[in-house]
Parts: structure tokens; sequence; C-alpha cells
């Protein structure tokens, strides 16, 4: 399979990132950042290896890399990812 990234989560990838830069400098960000990129290629590999988290949104599933969660869903042949989300994000953004 393949993945795409939703706008939204191109969007949390690009805060995640330069909040990273912020605080633990460029080396860490990048470090997480590509961390984040393995993540999404797993899910494509093997989707139905993280579970199903249908109680925040039908559909989805969740693989948690770090401190962020990955909510992601499979639509035919392309596992959409749809937010990368901390725990305080979650209640408002999906």
């Amino acid at each position: 399979m393949t993945y795409k990234l939703s706008n939204a989560a191109k969007r949390d990838v690009a805060r995640i990132y330069w909040r990273g830069v912020e605080i633990f400098g460029e080396e860490q960000a990048v470090r997480y950042f590509e961390a984040l990129i393995q993540r999404f290629e797993r899910i494509a590999q093997a989707p139905r290896l993280y579970p199903s988290v249908e109680y925040i949104q039908e559909g989805y599933r969740r693989s948690v890399c770090g401190v962020d969660s990955i909510y992601y869903r499979v639509n035919g042949s392309v596992v959409e990812i749809m937010r990368v989300l901390g725990r305080q994000d979650i209640d408002e953004n999906l």
C-alpha cells in the first residue's frame, strides 16, 4: 500500500517539526521527523497491525510514535494519514 497525508496531517507534521526545532534543536527535530516518516511507511506496509479507534472516529486506527499519535484510515489501497496529534490535541481536533 501507499500512504497519503491529509492537509491537516501535513500541518500537524510541520507544527511538530518547528516546535521540535524551538525546544530541542534542529538535529533532534530532524530525527523525530524521520521517525514519523518511517512510521508512516510501516503503517502503509501493515495497516491492520495497529489498533482500531472506532470510539474516536469511525474507520480510524492509531499508531503511537514518540509522544504523538498517528490517526489513519484505509481507503482501498491507500492509507490516509488523517492527523498526527499529541495527547492534549485529541479532543479538540478529532
